[in-house]
């Protein structure tokens, strides 16, 4: 353990001390900000594709989401453990293993950078073969899936430096990029697409350009750093303890991310089977629902933070008191959002459609009657999800999505459609998965003891 001196910056931002209401809500709300800009960054496509080229492209962008994030999600989790493992090191003040745990995180970002380049450019017909992509809406899936995956570096290095930032309790500068970065996606939207007519590849340009520059805004933020979180750029290496650690804690996490998204593929080529109206429709609505998430996932990763650097500081009891406050916050906001939703569900999916195609606005609709009065148990499971992160115990909520998710929403759909050939399983299968995957949660972490034994060695 080294020094236990720190800045006032860090001390300012650091979630063991002062008010849990305030320090959680001060954590989440550039976090909700910065993630409501990050859905409009993604929504932006949809919305510019659909309304300047056709509803062909605006299928090839809506079905791309699932199997980028099958891909990204893996990478991302990773970030999640090394987030872990900087925060519990940050709580702890051990300033040495802060500095070789955030040095080892940026060398396996540019690693992992390159291996998501190759796999997303070489392997992107052989993706949409699998997902039964339509004839008419392949070429353009192939060429925005490639000239996104070419832009993976920036993609990658956002969220690994921004979890960095947000472990030691910054999430304002984060916000601050990624508005930024935001604003200049959808001015190159309009430039790409609207102006100069390159489709579905000049709306992916802009979206990987903006994504680099929220990257270096973000790296040269931690270079220039007082911090004991700083980077030094010579010092950026791997170091194979700290590897195996972020690996420990961030692989789960990765797992978990690619799972659920594999799941959404299988359910994205199902969706498929039904034409691009479907494709175009539901997939303008996962857009929409994006936006209803925000304060799920918010607060997720503020309680992840809170839950590491707190156990990290052995402050059991006000880790149980924040995890009580959190959970409260998501479920109301969850339910609150989705019953708005359920009600403006049609307006709302119009806005991304050229001529207002009844057909794809039909599909989006008929999706949100569904499931948005269920988001408040989806709500619970992601909230338990991150808490358990945050304790260590990452293994957990990737074994219950991997079957919950995963293999039993795969099961349902192949088994039902032997018998009938229906859009409807593909909403069902996300309310009932849901609900198993909360109950089994809420079980173990009745029997969870967040106390010494939850604090993970490293």
């Amino acid at each position: 353990m080294s020094s236990n001196n720190t800045t006032t910056a860090l001390e300012k931002n650091i979630m063991t001390k002062g008010s849990i209401q305030k320090k959680i809500i001060a954590f989440a709300v550039p976090l909700f900000i910065g993630n409501l800009f990050q859905q409009l960054y993604n929504a932006v496509d949809s919305v510019i594709v659909g309304n300047f080229v056709g509803d062909n492209a605006l299928a090839a962008v809506s079905s791309a989401g699932n199997l980028i994030f099958m891909i990204v999600g893996f990478f991302n989790g990773i970030s999640v453990g090394a987030g872990v493992i900087v925060a519990r090191y940050i709580g702890a003040k051990d300033d040495e293993n802060v500095e070789r745990s955030v040095h080892t995180t940026v060398a396996l970002g540019l690693v992992f950078s390159a291996i998501m380049t190759l796999i997303g450019v070489l392997l992107t017909p052989v993706f949409l073969n699998w997902m039964n992509t339509p004839a008419e809406v392949f070429p353009e899936s192939v060429t925005y899936f490639r000239v996104y995956f070419a832009g993976s570096l920036g993609l990658i290095m956002y969220n690994l430096l921004v979890g960095i930032l947000q472990a030691a309790g910054d999430s304002k500068n984060p916000l601050m990029y990624l508005i930024i970065s935001s604003v200049v996606n959808t001015l190159l939207d309009l430039l790409f697409v609207a102006v100069l007519g390159m489709g579905v590849g000049g709306a992916a340009l802009a979206t990987i350009i903006a994504q680099l520059l929220s990257a270096v805004l973000c790296f040269i933020k931690l270079v220039r750093s007082t911090e004991i979180y700083r980077i030094v750029p010579q010092r950026i290496r791997l170091e194979m303890d700290m590897v195996r650690n972020i690996f420990k804690f961030g692989l789960p996490s990765g797992l978990q991310n690619s799972i659920m998204s594999f799941s959404n593929v299988v359910i994205q080529s199902f969706i498929n089977a039904f034409g691009p109206e479907a494709m175009a429709g539901i997939g303008s609505y996962v857009k929409i629902e994006g936006f209803v998430f925000i304060p799920v996932t918010s607060f997720a990763m503020a309680i992840t933070t809170f839950v590491s650097q707190n156990l990290g500081a052995g402050e059991y009891e006000r880790t149980k008191k924040g995890i009580r406050f959190g959970m409260i916050c998501v479920m109301i906001a969850a339910e609150a959002l989705g019953i708005l939703l359920f009600i403006f569900a049609e307006p709302l999916v119009s806005l991304f459609t050229k001529d207002n195609n009844p057909d794809v606005i039909y599909y989006g609709m008929l999706r949100s009657r569904i499931v948005t009065l269920f988001f408040f148990i989806c709500a619970y499971t992601h909230f338990m999800a991150a808490v358990l992160r945050g304790a260590g115990k990452p293994m957990i909520p990737m074994f219950v999505f991997l079957f919950c998710w995963c293999a039993m929403r795969v099961l349902i759909l192949f088994v039902t459609e032997i018998f009938v050939h229906t859009i409807y399983t593909t909403f069902i299968v996300y309310p009932v998965t849901w609900t198993i995957s909360s109950i089994t949660l809420f079980i173990y972490y009745k029997h969870l003891r967040i106390d010494k034994d939850a604090h993970y060695g490293m």
